[in-house]
């Protein structure tokens, strides 16, 4: 497989997760039953068969 063959894989896979989580979060917000002005959201990243585990933390201001 070429870089740019990998970037572009990358980078689909990167857009769908982007999207679909936007929509979730909004989703969320709009039916849930939430309090406070920051939701605490949290994305883990694992690769099957390896020993990858990324974690980020972050917070979204409300409405």
């Amino acid at each position: 497989m070429s870089e740019d063959a990998f970037n572009m894989s990358i980078r689909k896979f990167l857009k769908e997760v982007g999207v679909t989580s936007q929509r979730k979060i909004e989703e969320t917000v709009r039916d849930g039953d939430i309090r406070g002005k920051k939701l605490k959201v949290r994305m883990t990243l694992t690769a099957e068969s390896t020993g990858l585990n990324h974690v980020v933390d972050g917070e979204i201001e409300l409405p």
